[in-house]
Order: structure tokens, then C-alpha cells, then sequence
């Protein structure tokens, strides 16, 4: 094969590599459950199988055009569309395992390049019974089309409802948060008031103690001065 500066090398790499992550997520998804964790990682993983499908549209663009900008042999361009049809028909079947029956191709992403045909012309040189029919084919194709919307709803449905589950999770632990810092704050004060009425007292208790040792040394001045009075 050419070398990986090929630009179609490299891509084609890049999208080998992004199949085997789908893989791997798509064996992973058996250990999650049904619960709004296996909701996000089965809508993480359609996304990338609709990516890698896009890039297998872009491989092909490329390849066409190959042989007008870089002269490959017939051997090596035959080698790289059975790579290319090979990795196409293992993306169908990851899409397929997810119940995806597009997988992110040019045409199911923005529709077809041709404009398809109004009700007028299909009905062009049809009988009664083929108008009946045309009429049951377009109510079929409009059932399948509701059928595919409703998909695309339920499967928002459950990421909104994974997304609510987290706000009110983190609500939650807000409020405990809130409630936490209120009853530390109330703690806060009440030892601050038991500090400070502890430290009246002590201060009173220091002066009472001043003026007792006060009056103890006035009561032994005058005793010392009438016993010397006395002996003179």
C-alpha cells in the first residue's frame, strides 16, 4: 500500500481507528444496564457511527478522484475499494446492532441530490387501483417517516431526562451544602458568645480579686503600724 502520507491512507486510518472505538463501545454497553448511563453512552456511540459514516462518504469522493491527481495502478485501486467496502459493511453492522438504519451517509443526512418526484407525477398514467396503491405507498413511506421522527423523540426524551437528573442530583447537594454552612454558622456564633461572656467574667473575677488583696494589705498596714505604736 502507498505510504501513510497518502492523504487517503491517512484517512482511511483515522476511520479504522474510530470503528474499532465504536466496537469497543458497543461491547461496553452490555455491562450498563438501561439506565440513564447506558442512554448517554448508546446516543455517544450513534453519533460516532454517523461520523464514521460521513468519513466513509468522504473516502469515497476520494478515491474517485484519485487517479486524476496521484497515477495508482489498477491493482492498488481495486486493494483500497475492498478496504473501503470492507469497513462500510462493518459500520452496517455496528449501525444495525443499535437499530440505526442510517448511519450518517451524505444522502440520510441531507437527502438525495435529486429532488424526489411531487404527488402529480407519480400518478402520471396510473389507473384508479395504481392511484390507490401509490396513495397506500405514500401513507406507508409517511407511517415509516413518523416511525423514525418518533425514534429521534423518545431517544432526546431519555437524554433530557438523564440531563434533569443530574441538575436536581446537583440541586440537591447544593441545598445540603446550604443547610451544612447554616448550622456551622450557627455553632460559629454561639461559641463566640459563650467566648465573650466567658471573658466578662474573667475580668470581674480580676478586679474582685484586686480589691480583696487591696483591702488585705491595708488591714496588715494598719495592724503592722498600731503594733509598732504599741511597743514604743
Amino acid at each position: 500500500m502507498a505510504s501513510s502520507t497518502d492523504p487517503w491512507v491517512r484517512e482511511y486510518n483515522e476511520a479504522s481507528k474510530l470503528a474499532d472505538d465504536i466496537t469497543s463501545m458497543i461491547s461496553a454497553s452490555s455491562s450498563l444496564g438501561s439506565g440513564p448511563e447506558a442512554q448517554r453512552h448508546s446516543s455517544a456511540t450513534r453519533r460516532k457511527i454517523t461520523i464514521l459514516g460521513t468519513r466513509l462518504d468522504s473516502l469515497q469522493s476520494l478515491l474517485t478522484k484519485l487517479p486524476a491527481k496521484q497515477p495508482l495502478t489498477e491493482k492498488e485501486m481495486n486493494k483500497r475499494r475492498d478496504m473501503l467496502t470492507s469497513l462500510r459493511t462493518k459500520v452496517a453492522q455496528m449501525a444495525s446492532s443499535l437499530n440505526m438504519s442510517n448511519f450518517g451517509t451524505r444522502d440520510s443526512l441531507l437527502g438525495p441530490d435529486t429532488k424526489p418526484p411531487d404527488a402529480m407525477s407519480r400518478t402520471t398514467g396510473l389507473d384508479n387501483s395504481g392511484i390507490v396503491g401509490l396513495q397506500r405507498q405514500i401513507m406507508r413511506e409517511q407511517d415509516e417517516g413518523l416511525g423514525k421522527l418518533e425514534e429521534t423523540v423518545i431517544s432526546t426524551k431519555h437524554i433530557a431526562l438523564a440531563v434533569n437528573e443530574e441538575l436536581n442530583l446537583h440541586t440537591r447537594l447544593i441545598d445540603d451544602l446550604d443547610e451544612h454552612v447554616d448550622v456551622t454558622d450557627s455553632r460559629l456564633k454561639r461559641v463566640q458568645r459563650h467566648l465573650a461572656i466567658l471573658n466578662k467574667r474573667t475580668k470581674g473575677g480580676c478586679s474582685c480579686l484586686g480589691m480583696l488583696l487591696s483591702v488585705i494589705g491595708i488591714v496588715v498596714l494598719v495592724v503592722a503600724i498600731w503594733m509598732v505604736l504599741k511597743y514604743l
